[in-house]
Formats: structure tokens, C-alpha cells, sequence
């Protein structure tokens, strides 16, 4: 039985009512740092089961071995989950929010780790991605069992899973849980954004090219092989890649455009006066959701390839880091679709669109899997009126407000009795 209007207001009612709470909860999550690297993100996940305790949710510590988190290149990493039965009869919808962050970097002008706020905005780095989306759904859960509590009928369950892998790739966050029958919800809503449903977003190819020289004299430079000239020619010929990707492959998806490689990090050489006999490149190439991640990856080992053989002497390595394949939406995902999009439009005023992302997340790993899922949460239009991943991380309150309600409502409608 669909909910009546009433219901929906006294959800909001409640909601305002704690949300004095909600933005202390977010701060206290804000207030353990949580970059990664290096990533030791178990001590985020104890203080989050503490404070979750307070509510009366228990939370279950998920760790993964240490030997395994250390392989990968981390420190430490304990997955939750929340697990919220109702009455037979209903959908188990998962609610995804990733704690671990990218470091803070220079040019703050307000504490990273903080939760200061400031003209109604929280400042912290995580405070918009996404530690402010493990307040919005503990507390659109919160509101829902506070409408149970007086009446209101529910049916099926809701669990909360706050893992600590999104920036590596997620597969020791969610895919960890799904891969070890640790959880196969009916439905998942990640964290995102208030003003845009998302249902689509780009994979993530990302490679570790070891371009190999002779190290010499630079006074004889010609008993030695430049391996920064061989990267050079590698890195013409990627740069050449997307012009070529601008100018004739797009994507259908709104919200989305065209692939792009960006090469993020170089290192290599011993010093001024020596030919470099080492340069390693580390690239990422957005793969939009009509490409073949396998036919990208073996196109972009030809580009590199190719252009070392320009130089003679040079010889290169290349690894995968990374394969986030991209999202496409799952036809069973309407239900969850038309739910935020109609309470999205009555708490915020305006259409809420549906459109897709060129950022990659650990919601694939779930439609992997056959979960229906979607992007929603807190936060603004865009990652850059965050200032995600930048300096003065800050989320509008207001927005995590009106987010909580729309995923309460959506929680209330789609587990109504």
C-alpha cells in the first residue's frame, strides 16, 4: 500500500527534528582522517560502529586480512555493515557510502579534519565524498524506523554497508562483502549528489608504464639511451589519443562526452648530469560506457608500444593498475529511479534529472553482480562546487537536509506495508 502524504511529512518532521544530531554525527566522521594513501581506514570504521552504537544499530566488522590489504597497496581496511529486517515481504536495499578520501593536499583555508562550519557549510576533506552520505543514510534509516516505531508498517530490510576501498577501486570495499556472500541486497543506492539520479558512469582503465634506457654521462651522451626521450614519444603519442577521441567518439549518455587519457604521475632520472636510464608513467584513461574495456587496454598497449619503437635502445613495461569496468543501468532499477526522482521533486522543488557521470564508483561492482543500483546522496550540482578532492572540501547543509529526506521517503515507499 503506497504511503499517504502524511506519512512523507512526518519523516520530514523527524528528520529536522534530529538534524542538529546528523551534522554532529557527520562531523565526528569528518574528524578521523581517513587518507589513502597511505590507508589506514580501520580506525574510521571502529569510530563510525561506536557512534552507530549510540543509535542502536550494531554494526558488523568486516576485516580484510592484512596480508591482502598490504598487496594492494594499503594499510588497513574494515568494511561495515548494518543490517535493518522488517516485516517479510519486502526488498533489502543496501545503502553504499565510501569513507577512505584522497589527502587533503595544500591551499586549505580551513582545517581538513575540522568539521568546521562556516555560513552553512561543513568544511573537511570527505565531508561532500562521501562520509557526508554515511549520515544521510544512518539517518533516512533512522527516520523510517522512528515512523515503524509508531505504526507505520515496513516490509523487507535495509542495510548499511560504510567500506574504505573506493579511491584504490572498491574491490576490497563492496567487492570484497559481495565476493564473500557477505551480502546480495535486492536493490543499492551509492552515494552521490543531490541534484542528478545517476545511472550510468565511465570505467577506469588505469597502467604503469616502465620506460626503460642506459643510464650514461651527459658529457657522452651518446653511450647511453634516453628513456625520458622514449617517454616523451610515448606521451605525444597518448596526448594525440585524445584529440582524436574529442574529435570522433561520443557518448549517448547524458552527462557523459568523450574518453580521455590523463597521464597523473612521472617519475624517473638519478640527476642533472646523468641520461636517464628509468622513467615510469602512470596513466588513466576514462573508458565511456559504449566502449569494450578489453579492446581499450589492448589499443592503448599498441599506442604505447608503437611510439618506443620510434626511439632505438628503448624498451618499456607496461602493467595494470586498475579495470573499473563502466556502468550501464540495470532495467530492474526503476523502481528506485522513479521513487528519488518524485520525492526528489517534492523536497527540493525541481526536477531532479537522471543522467550519467564521467566519474567511476564502486556501484559497478554491485550491477556486476545483478543488484539494480543508482547514484544519490548529498552534496551539489557538481564535484567541483565541492571542491571534492581539492582544498575547502565543503558540503552545503541544507543539502544534506533536503538528500535525507529523499532518501527516507524513497526508503518509506518502496518498504511500505
Amino acid at each position: 500500500m503506497t504511503q499517504t502524504p502524511d506519512r512523507f511529512a512526518q519523516l520530514d518532521t523527524w528528520i529536522d527534528a534530529h538534524f542538529d544530531d546528523e551534522v554532529r554525527f557527520l562531523q565526528a566522521l569528518v574528524q578521523v582522517p581517513t587518507d589513502t594513501p597511505p590507508g589506514n581506514n580501520a580506525p574510521h570504521a571502529e569510530r563510525t560502529a561506536e557512534l552507530l552504537a549510540g543509535f542502536g544499530f550494531d554494526a558488523e566488522k568486516h576485516a580484510v586480512p592484512e596480508q591482502e590489504v598490504r598487496d594492494y597497496g594499503l594499510e588497513s581496511i574494515t568494511n561495515l555493515i548494518v543490517r535493518r529486517a522488517y516485516d517479510a515481504g519486502g526488498p533489502v536495499i543496501a545503502l553504499n557510502a565510501h569513507g577512505d578520501v584522497v589527502p587533503p593536499g595544500e591551499g586549505w583555508t580551513h582545517d581538513p579534519y575540522g568539521g568546521e562550519i562556516v555560513d552553512g557549510k561543513l568544511y573537511g576533506r570527505a565531508s561532500a565524498v562521501s562520509k557526508c552520505d554515511f549520515a544521510t543514510f544512518t539517518f533516512a534509516t533512522r527516520a523510517i524506523e522512528a515512523l515503524r516505531a509508531q505504526g507505520v508498517a515496513l516490509k523487507g530490510g535495509v542495510e548499511l554497508h560504510f567500506t574504505y576501498d573506493e579511491e584504490f577501486g572498491g574491490e576490497l570495499g563492496p567487492g570484497w562483502l559481495l565476493k564473500h556472500g557477505l551480502t546480495k541486497p535486492d536493490y543499492e543506492i551509492a552515494a552521490g549528489f543531490s541534484y542528478q539520479i545517476v545511472t550510468a558512469h565511465n570505467g577506469c582503465l588505469q597502467m604503469e608504464v616502465t620506460v626503460h634506457g642506459v643510464m650514461a654521462h651527459a658529457a657522452i651522451p651518446e653511450s647511453g639511451v634516453d628513456a625520458l626521450q622514449g617517454a616523451v614519444a610515448i606521451l605525444n603519442a597518448l596526448y594525440a589519443e585524445n584529440a582524436r577521441y574529442k574529435a570522433t567518439i561520443r557518448s549517448k549518455v547524458p552527462g557523459i562526452d568523450y574518453p580521455y587519457i590523463n597521464v597523473g604521475l612521472i617519475q624517473g632520472g638519478t640527476n642533472t648530469n646523468v641520461i636517464p636510464g628509468k622513467v615510469v608513467l602512470k596513466l588513466d584513461r576514462r573508458m565511456i560506457p559504449e566502449e569494450h574495456s578489453a579492446e581499450v587496454e589492448a589499443d592503448i598497449r599498441r599506442v604505447i608500444t608503437e611510439a618506443a619503437a620510434t626511439r632505438p635502445g628503448v624498451s618499456v613495461d607496461i602493467r595494470r593498475l586498475l579495470m573499473a569496468h563502466a556502468l550501464q543501468p540495470l532495467p530492474g532499477n526503476q523502481p528506485l529511479v522513479d521513487a528519488l526522482s518524485k520525492h526528489g521533486a517534492a523536497v527540493f522543488g525541481e526536477e531532479i534529472p537522471v543522467s550519467g557521470t564521467p566519474l567511476y564508483t564502486d556501484v559497478r561492482l554491485y550491477c556486476e553482480r545483478g543488484i539494480p543500483a543508482v547514484i544519490y546522496g548529498a552534496g551539489p550540482r557538481t564535484v567541483r562546487e565541492s571542491n571534492a578532492k581539492r582544498a575547502d572540501e565543503h558540503l552545503v547543509l541544507e543539502d544534506l537536509r533536503r538528500a535525507t529526506k529523499v532518501v527516507g521517503r524513497t526508503l518509506l515507499e518502496m518498504l511500505g506495508g
